[in-house]
């Protein structure tokens, strides 16, 4: 088969390799039918990964049709069309059952595309361990490009919102209009913000955030103008979607005393200046951490059904997945654009 395979910084290589196969009676193979990049996939394309290996498959996000399933599979059959949490668990711990893949309590915990350990799903075909968890049937009334989106995107940007305390009548900061910021303008309004401010140094970002109701800021504005709005109180809750050290210190700055900081954005930094004092003297509530994506799924799938979410509209490009060297060109450098970029197989 064909795969998007990682060879180094910005060296993403759309070429053979073998065809995956059954490892345990639990798993099951996948013929994708599509995939997309996600922000998270820069750090590795950038060469800034989280193994030594080269040559693996990457990617985290797709959706296809089961074509052959494990003695152990039950709940799934060949040609179910599934979504694939980009985040697997062991399925048969409390927590993992509970949609918490990441406190698998058998240490099982992995996420696609990170190194051989376990592939990726830029490719034709992939495997999925524990597939009676792991890979979800797509619900009617979602499209293959909404359950794409919910693979991880849209259940970050949920996640990020839910974790930053929103309710009712909250003013609320989205910094990071990438599509997963973007998303999290949406969940915040949702949950009943009143106002959403989304800051961003992109100014076509910031358009299209404004187009959705957003107030719309560049970062070296961001402050100043929070503080007039709000006559110095500043922000109830803020999302952080970046991940950088310049980001995360604009979104303490932003939010106000007893109010609650959201990051999502994966780390850039291994130490970062932590101002645990003003935390203290503001009672701020600070969450950091990834999304376990089938723990969302119970609050996104109604959503996207009735079409109070609407994650598609993030995307900007589809392409064939031989073109996925061009793909995280342009995600990359950001042109024509660029927000999600979605690949098919030819």
């Amino acid at each position: 088969m064909k795969a998007l395979r990682y060879y180094g910084a910005r060296d993403i290589r759309h070429e053979a390799m073998d065809d995956p196969k059954l490892q345990t009676e639990r798993d099951a193979i996948v013929k994708m039918d599509a995939c997309s990049i996600c922000g998270s996939d820069l750090h590795i394309y950038h060469g800034h990964g989280f193994s030594d290996d080269v040559g693996f498959c990457v990617g985290h996000e797709a959706v296809g049709e089961v074509i052959e399933v494990g003695r152990g599979v039950s709940r799934l059959k060949a040609g179910d069309k599934v979504m694939m949490p980009a985040a697997v668990g062991c399925g048969m711990c409390r927590s993992c059952l509970a949609g918490n893949v990441i406190g698998c309590e058998f240490g099982a915990a992995a996420c696609y595309g990170l190194s051989a350990t376990l592939q990726g799903v830029q490719a034709e075909a992939f495997r999925v361990p524990a597939a009676d968890m792991n890979a979800v049937r797509i619900p009617q009334g979602i499209s293959t490009e909404q359950a794409l989106m919910m693979t991880d995107a849209l259940a970050t940007a949920w996640f990020g919102a839910r974790n930053s305390d929103i309710k009712p009548g909250s003013s609320v900061a989205v910094i990071g209009l990438g599509p997963i910021g973007l998303m999290a303008v949406d969940s915040a309004y949702v949950m009943g913000a009143h106002v959403v401010y989304a800051i961003d140094p992109v100014a076509e970002r910031r358009a299209i955030a404004a187009d959705n109701g957003a107030v719309a800021l560049h970062p070296d504005d961001a402050l100043s103008r929070i503080k007039d709005d709000t006559h110095g109180r500043k922000l109830d809750c803020v999302i952080e979607a970046v991940g950088a050290d310049t980001t995360v210190d604009l979104a303490l700055r932003l939010v106000a005393r007893r109010g609650t900081v959201s990051v999502i954005g994966v780390q850039q930094s291994r130490r970062y200046p932590f101002p645990l004092e003003r935390a203290f003297t503001s009672g701020l509530t600070f969450r950091v951490g990834t999304c376990s994506v089938p723990e969302e799924y119970t609050a996104l799938i109604p959503l996207v059904q009735s079409g109070r979410l609407k994650p598609e509209r993030y995307i900007t490009h589809r392409l064939a997945l031989s073109e996925g060297a061009e793909a995280y060109r342009m995600f990359e450098a950001r042109t024509q654009g660029a927000l999600k970029m979605v690949l098919r197989p030819e």
